[in-house]
């Protein structure tokens, strides 16, 4: 049971190098590393990339002919899957050793569709810290996952928690490649594609397993894409647009909680309120009424 690792690339370089290492020296090798190269310009890739794929056939590389972007990517990354079960991994994480063990022991004990292993949280220089919105995802995730060490959630109870908080770690997951090939990422997101994407497959019925084997490192950046969307309010917007969009997915299902879980967003306006000081202090005015707006509108 071979497992398709996706690599859609655009970045540091070093950091991608250190996410291939971290592939390679997995513990469980019956696996096929893809790596999806955005048009990054950097003029060793060529080489690296060449000397790469040459020295292990597990491992292929294409390089986009225009820039796709993130979404662009991700989705030209499911065109290329090939295998039952496939992770998009981030190109700054790292798989620990045991990553792929542990995911092929997770679809193979349980009928399920998503897999949330457990994950260590680590800075630019690979230190494992904890930051706050990162104990706040524990929190949630712990509040319906209770002690069990190997929990399987579906339907209303699991969208409620993932709306109210967001706890996914999206580089770790790995997916059935069928649910994902039929669901893909919805093109109008360019943030929260990911949280979209396991919601659709929650609402046909898919099953989710929530492990607690630590078997990944994702890499925050406190200068990330998502964090400067943040600050100028762009992030809200589209999270506005999203929970918009679910209450009325879930209501048309009947799931009024998670519905209501969706118009309040709570997590999301407490977000919105902890970022204001530092709009303030970057004195980025019109993001700081876009958050105010996010915090307070009905």
């Amino acid at each position: 049971m071979t497992i398709d690792v996706m690599l859609p690339y655009y970045g540091d370089v070093a950091m991608m190098k250190a996410a291939v290492e971290s592939v390679l020296a997995q513990n469980d090798t019956d696996f096929k590393l893809t790596i999806v190269d955005d048009g990054y310009p950097d003029e060793s890739l060529p080489v690296y990339f060449e000397a790469l794929v040459a020295g292990d056939r597990r491992v292929h590389y294409l390089r986009n002919e225009v820039n796709l972007g993130a979404n662009g990517n991700y989705r030209k990354c499911l065109g290329l899957i090939e295998h039952e079960f496939t992770v998009i991994m981030g190109a700054d994480d790292i798989m620990l050793p045991n990553y792929i063990e542990t995911i092929r022991k997770a679809f193979s004990n349980a009928d399920v569709d998503i897999v949330q292993p457990g994950v260590d949280v680590i800075d630019e220089d690979g230190v494992v810290y904890s930051p706050l919105g990162d104990k706040v995802k524990n929190v949630l995730r712990k509040r319906i996952v209770g002690h069990s060490t190997d929990a399987v959630l579906a339907g209303e109870p699991v969208a409620k928690s993932l709306i109210t908080g967001d706890w996914l770690y999206f580089p770790s997951v790995a997916w059935r490649s069928e649910a994902i090939k039929k669901h893909s990422f919805r093109e109008q997101y360019n943030v929260v594609q990911d949280l979209g994407l396991a919601m659709d497959i929650i609402m046909d019925g898919g099953k989710m397993m929530v492990s607690n084997s630590i078997c990944f490192q994702y890499r925050r950046h406190r200068e990330s894409d998502s964090s400067i969307q943040a600050l100028d309010g762009r992030r809200f917007a589209e999270e506005r647009a999203f929970f918009d969009e679910s209450a009325r997915d879930f209501a048309r299902l009947g799931w009024t909680d998670a519905a209501a879980a969706a118009k309040l967003h709570i997590s999301s306006r407490l977000h919105a309120l902890t970022l204001a000081p530092k709009v303030i202090q970057k004195r980025m005015w019109p993001g700081l009424l876009k958050l105010a707006t996010h915090v307070v509108r009905p």
